[in-house]
């Protein structure tokens, strides 16, 4: 009850009025001496005059229904809870059903415009504003939510990134909190978490809608980041009714300096029809982390089966990681959360780092600071350890063939191929510094491959010497290459010819890379792709699509249509039709580069 102290003296005359009104009887509202009105004597009846005809007011009827008592509410239309039920809630409950909760939580003149939400301007590398502001809603929201996330390029997960978190206006007809919404939960799913988090913040959360918060709670559970979402809360108090939302409720009490009552409402959210106990006790050990009032808490994981975005993110906030039976099948959404969690072990984030950094999420610059930092802890020790010392090995080793050893250990030592390409992003700079030498000539593929995975095109053009007309090198670099002089015919069969791929997918990923490069003739083109039994110009609607998006020159549009057509887990799940169309279209509206990049990516990895 300490909180009534802080209602206004007109909504607690109003309340207090009210819940009298509700209890006490007719009677008890009167005046002193009202109470209960005496008898009056019996009047004298007037006798009738002559000529007159009395007047007599009917008696009600016995079908006539009795008028009842409206129930009572509060001056917003809610009921009027009982006294147990006020003592319950919390303070911002108790705002909320008075009408004192604010709508905004940001004074006017910084409340922040709908149009071009997004966190990279224009002039920051995103991409034009008015890119999807034409578009029809319909399809910019399929392609949103129908892309699971997962891509099977690193440059293409880039890519779709980009354009997710630019400063974009709404297409026609879609509401702009729903659009980042919609960005926001691709971002999560492609396990960019602090990214959906800056997006989904860059909207005032008076201008949340369901599905902007959904989005927003799904953010701030990636990024273990609870306390986060307490602004939105605040705002948004009445928004849902489910558990999740209760619980986080009270842990933003504890934070907000209510700690008993936050407590108290966790208490009563472990149980049946609320959270499991284990879950309960995180919410409560990160709630008197949060806030004033703690309590001993032991959390204990033998009942406790698979895992949970809410039980993940509580764990690593309080830092607790699960143990390794409940991660053994977890989604790989848990693996990604750790590559970019701050308050996890550099152990744990190096782990994850294998896989992170292939699909696209870490860069080779966040890769070597990782394991630097490794380097710089004496107390790390094992594998991780001699990863690191074997990195540093590959940067500053005295010789050349010192570097090139240390380089193809840390390739070799991969478990699979997925953390192989993740240690050629590592490596990426390490093979930049090698020099040009037949000595390396049997290295140079996973080189230049390695500083592709990284960008740096021009330090991978420099072995272009030693790169033999149909070898691996000389596919890299002949899609890599900014310029290039169309491809004959005798070194594109010699590299069919060595082809060590199924089904020769590595020529016809060469194959759709030149020819969307404009690097092959068209009648050399038909005659490689009839020998690769490939027909490069079946349409579908998706090919319709993306060259029409492309027609237009509309980058944004190009990009979330290449990340659809680049959807899977596997590069064997890429056909070169769909490469064809994403290398030509991309080419077309100006990100040639990026196009360059996915081509000489799907051949080193194909």
């Amino acid at each position: 009850m300490k909180r009534l102290l802080l209602i206004t003296a007109g909504a607690a005359v109003a309340l207090s009025s009210a819940l009298v009104m509700a209890q006490d009887s007719p009677e008890s509202l009167l005046p002193p001496g009202f109470e209960r009105p005496k008898a009056a004597r019996p009047a004298a009846q007037p006798q009738p005059q002559p000529g007159s005809t009395p007047v007599i007011q009917p008696l009600p009827s016995e079908g006539t229904a009795t008028r009842t008592a409206a129930p009572r509410t509060l001056p917003n239309g809610q009921r009027i809870p009982t006294l147990k039920e006020i003592e319950a809630m919390s303070p911002e409950e108790l705002d909320e059903l008075l009408g004192l909760k604010p709508k905004f939580d940001i004074p006017p003149a910084a409340r922040r415009s709908m149009s071009q939400v997004g966190v990279l301007g224009a002039g920051e590398g995103g991409f034009s504003p008015g890119s999807l502001g034409g578009q029809d809603a319909r399809l910019v929201g399929r392609l949103l939510d129908g892309n699971k996330g997962r891509l099977v390029s690193r440059w293409g997960h880039i890519l779709l990134r980009r354009a997710l978190v630019s400063r974009l206006d709404a297409p026609q007809g879609m509401n702009p909190a729903d659009f980042a919404g919609q960005r926001a939960s691709l971002l999560i799913r492609m396990g960019e978490g602090p990214l959906a988090r800056s997006v989904v913040q860059d909207v005032d959360a008076a201008n949340y809608t369901p599905k902007l918060t959904d989005a927003a709670l799904d953010a701030y559970a990636f990024t273990g980041d609870i306390t986060g979402a307490c602004p939105m809360l605040a705002v948004q108090g009445g928004a849902r009714k489910d558990v999740d939302w209760r619980v986080l409720r009270a842990i933003c009490a504890s934070f907000q300096g209510d700690g008993a009552a936050g407590m108290a409402q966790l208490d009563r959210l472990i149980g049946p029809n609320g959270w499991k106990r284990t879950d309960g006790l995180l919410a409560m050990k990160y709630a008197g982390a949060a806030g004033k009032v703690r309590r001993a808490v032991k959390v204990e994981w033998d009942d406790v089966e698979g895992m949970t975005p809410w039980r993940y993110a509580l764990s690593i906030a309080v830092g607790l990681e699960p143990p390794e039976k409940l991660m053994k099948d977890a989604a790989r959404r848990y693996t990604l959360v750790n590559a970019t969690a701050p308050m996890l072990s550099l152990q744990s984030r190096a782990l994850a780092g294998d896989k992170a950094a292939g699909q696209g999420i870490l860069s080779s610059a966040a890769m070597v600071d990782l394991y630097s930092q490794i380097y710089a802890q004496p107390d790390i020790e094992g594998d991780l350890a001699t990863m690191a010392e074997t990195l540093r090995t590959a940067y500053v080793g005295e010789t050349p063939s010192e570097r090139m050893a240390a380089i193809r250990k840390l390739w070799d030592g991969a478990p699979d191929a997925e953390a192989r390409y993740s240690r050629q992003v590592l490596t990426a700079y390490a093979a930049a510094r090698m020099p040009v030498s037949e000595d390396f000539a049997d290295d140079a593929p996973e080189l230049i491959a390695s500083m592709l995975a990284a960008g740096l095109d021009r330090n991978a053009l420099l072995w272009t010497a030693q790169a033999e007309a149909g070898s691996q090198a000389w596919a890299l670099l002949a899609l890599a290459a900014p310029q290039r002089a169309p491809v004959e015919a005798g070194p594109l069969y010699s590299f069919y010819d060595d082809d060590p791929s199924d089904d020769y997918r590595k020529s016809a990923f060469l194959l759709a890379g030149l020819y969307g490069l404009n690097r092959l003739d068209a009648g050399l083109a038909k005659e490689f792709a009839d020998k690769l039994k490939v027909d490069l110009n079946r349409r579908s609607n998706w090919t319709r699509l993306i060259d029409q998006a492309a027609d237009a020159n509309n980058q944004a549009l190009v990009a979330m249509l290449a990340g659809v057509g680049m959807q899977g887990n596997s590069w064997e799940l890429m056909t070169p039709l769909h490469l064809y169309h994403i290398v030509s279209a991309l080419n077309r509206v100006g990100l040639g580069a990026e196009a360059r990049m996915i081509a000489a990516e799907a051949v080193a990895r194909g």
